[in-house]
């Protein structure tokens, strides 16, 4: 069966070379590297397609009516619920689709399925901004401002989210059940993100942080998150 998706101006932009896969919109951040990576993990056939902020991809009109937020990733399945596309953005949503869609990275017990949703809202509602403005006042615009309160401010409430996580995965191998799920998928990348592209580990003393960082070896060590780092792969 052809599957069309002309009706969906995004692929205007970035057409579809395999339209029967998933098409992925996205750029390898701590976000985009998300779906991406889940992508790998669950092993669903995908193609990916890099938004370059460089440009400002993220702003032109065909991918905003796809992501009304104009963020990344955002994704396109030609296969959704009722066997009819179903176009998608906001990382976490994506998630949830995805590993009830596969079936893998997210318990169908009730109790770990709850616990695992918890653990990823608290990397969306916290982990992801405080990290994001630590970032922004630490390695972009913000570093040149001299009133360090506001990066102080992210600094400080990094570190206690850092010890929340810490705390938790005491004498555990990943975040919910010692099983690894879209919660560890969810958070590991901005960890990486803060320590690495971010420069923030000495701010943070992230080294206190021993859990998290036997975890996020263990994180980094999967074959699909290696791979999953790197996509879309830039120009």
């Amino acid at each position: 069966m052809t599957i069309d998706l002309s009706a969906f101006p995004i692929t205007r932009k970035w057409p579809a070379q395999h339209p029967e896969h998933l098409q992925l919109y996205s750029l390898p951040t701590p976000n985009g590297v998300k779906v991406s990576i889940m992508l790998e993990e669950i092993g669903l056939p995908y193609e990916p397609h890099l938004v370059s902020f460089d440009t400002n991809d993220q702003l032109s009109p065909e991918f905003i009516s796809l992501s009304s937020n104009n963020k990344i990733p955002a994704i396109l399945d030609p296969n959704g619920p009722g066997n009819q596309p179903l176009a998608l953005f906001e990382s976490g949503a994506i998630l949830i689709y995805l590993a009830e869609k596969s079936g893998q990275l997210l318990s169908s017990d009730p109790a770990q399925r709850y616990e695992t949703l918890q653990w990823l809202m608290f990397q969306m509602g916290g982990v992801g901004p405080m990290f994001g403005q630590l970032g922004f006042f630490h390695k972009f615009a913000g570093k040149d401002f001299e009133d360090k309160r506001p990066r102080d401010r992210y600094v400080n409430e990094s570190k206690r989210l850092l010890g929340v996580i810490d705390k938790h995965l005491d004498g555990k191998d990943w975040m919910v059940g010692n099983r690894y799920s879209i919660a560890d998928i969810a958070l590991f990348p901005w960890i990486a993100n803060l320590i690495g592209f971010y420069g923030a580990g000495e701010l943070v003393e992230y080294a206190q942080f021993k859990n998290i960082a036997r975890v996020l070896e263990q994180f980094q060590a999967r074959p699909a998150v290696q791979r999953g780092l790197k996509i879309p792969v830039r120009d």
